[in-house]
């Protein structure tokens, strides 16, 4: 029998799956009964609702899908506004209508949709911190009776999803299960202390085997936390992948005696919670994202509502919503949301310095996805059928950001004998000059193939843009390398 150190080793040593780092744009899907009262405060990003009210920040972050706690601490906006439409109801009374209310989902038209975006994967919540498993697990909840869908929503859309020619995913909250931990939790000292122990451990460990043994999933995304020792979770980890060949899994499996995870007494807590309030009372708007730390082993890193400015050894994939929440908020309009171009810009980004984007989708109760969303996803789809050659399957080349004599943002890829030059924003036609490039060879407009005109002065590159073909959003130009 191998050593923990073997196992960890052998686990280290395996390659990233090359589908995975070929995608580079996967659907992520926040959907349960969080969605029958789709409310949140607004305060902003998760970083500015901790930077403006820090003590009682877990209970006020934007995100919809941890209504459950927020209504357990009295005085919050999500506690008012439960008490105004549901009176003394407790959370669980959401499970039927949510199930009542997805008779005419249709999976097949999401697959479709998110094959349209351009996305190359797609990631379910198969149990958020309310701890209601979409799927009919065996496992039975010894604290919550009845606690999954009849319909089993994971199976049905993973289905539908392969069937589009798409892989499959599935997200698992390890870290937080309320139905486990009532506790309400108001600072991050509260939320890193609320792992349930005792026979959680063994209750998250076979749900995430009963995942594993029905669905198959391509990427096993873990969610804050995980209750055994580092052990188990590798063994668990080299299960997978002997039944997953060309599985991955992310870096949210912090283990209960890892050693960055303990807080110990509560003057600790309290000094912690002091030096996280300071930090995001302090932090520019800019890093008002999350990041998880490091752990043994992960085959990505995930930054939340935020991306790394420069090229990363190790592959990552930046996860957000489309507005500030990931679950379905019935506050959000228009304005709510950030545009497309900020999103497929920040998409280019994150591709650029060896980075994959998971873009959420928060449906309504029944299933339909909002049209804010939906236009959204459509505008990816027309981009990436333009200009998806510079993306798909490339690699970061030996910087990522360039600058045109204009101040125009320019990204740079590469793929198989070819440099790609990604400008953000509207290229119109004529003379653009790309500060600090040399390069030589034959290039081209993506979205239509017209051909780009070089020429090099000094250590700068004039590129010729012919008519037609503009977008507002931004153009790939292809230099085939020694052409």
């Amino acid at each position: 029998m191998a050593s923990p150190e073997q196992v960890l080793a052998d686990l280290n040593a395996r390659p990233l799956p090359a589908w995975y780092d070929e995608a580079k744009f996967g659907i992520f899907i926040h959907w349960g009964a969080w969605a029958i009262p789709a409310f949140a405060p607004r305060l902003g990003s998760i970083g500015e609702a901790f930077a403006k009210d820090y003590d009682r920040a877990v209970a006020m972050t934007p995100y919809t899908e941890w209504y459950w706690n927020a209504i357990r601490v009295p005085g919050t906006p999500s506690a008012a506004f439960h008490r105004e439409h549901y009176g003394d109801a407790p959370y669980t009374d959401f499970k039927a209508p949510f199930e009542a209310g997805i008779k005419d989902w249709d999976p097949a038209a999401w697959a479709e949709a998110f094959r349209d975006a351009g996305a190359r994967y797609v990631v379910l919540v198969t149990k958020h911190h309310d701890g209601l498993c979409l799927w009919p697990s065996g496992i039975e909840n010894p604290h919550q009776a009845d606690w999954t869908t009849r319909r089993d929503i994971v199976g049905e859309l993973a289905k539908a999803v392969r069937a589009a020619g798409l892989r499959f995913g599935v997200y698992y909250s390890g870290g937080i299960d309320w139905t486990f931990n009532q506790r309400p939790l108001r600072t991050l000292a509260d939320f890193s202390g609320s792992m349930p122990g005792g026979p959680y451990r063994a209750y998250a460990m076979r749900q995430v085997r009963e995942l594993i043994d029905r669905y198959e999933p391509s990427v096993l995304w873990n969610d804050i936390a995980w209750p055994t020792s580092p052990m188990r979770l590798h063994e668990l980890f080299a299960d997978y992948y002997a039944a997953v060949p060309e599985g991955v899994v992310n870096d949210r499996w912090v283990t209960t005696n890892y050693p960055k995870n303990r807080l110990g007494s509560v003057a600790s807590r309290r000094k912690f919670d002091d030096r996280m309030k300071a930090y995001f009372q302090n932090a520019p708007q800019t890093q008002h994202g999350v990041i998880p730390q490091p752990i043994p082993h992960s085959d990505f890193r995930t930054p939340e509502y935020t991306g790394f400015s420069t090229i990363q050894d190790k592959k990552w994939e930046a996860t957000r919503g489309m507005s500030f929440s990931f679950g379905f908020n019935r506050q959000d309009t228009e304005a709510d949301y950030a545009a497309s171009e900020t999103l497929i810009g920040d998409f280019v980004d994150a591709v650029s310095r060896n980075g994959n984007l998971l873009l959420n989708v928060g449906p309504r109760p029944d299933g339909t996805i909002p049209e804010e969303q939906t236009r959204r996803l459509k505008a990816f789809g027309a981009w990436l059928r333009a200009n998806g050659e510079a993306i798909y399957a490339s690699r970061p080349w030996t910087r990522s950001d360039g600058v045109t004599d204009q101040g125009q943002a320019v990204r740079f890829t590469q793929s198989p004998g070819r440099l790609n030059l990604i400008f953000k924003g509207e290229v119109p036609a004529g003379r653009h000059i790309v500060r600090d490039l040399r390069i030589a060879g034959q290039a081209r407009r993506l979205a239509d193939g017209a051909p780009v005109d070089l020429e090099q002065q000094g250590d700068d590159l004039a590129l010729t843009i012919p008519d037609g073909g503009g977008d507002a959003i931004g153009t790939a130009v292809a230099v085939e390398v020694g052409a």
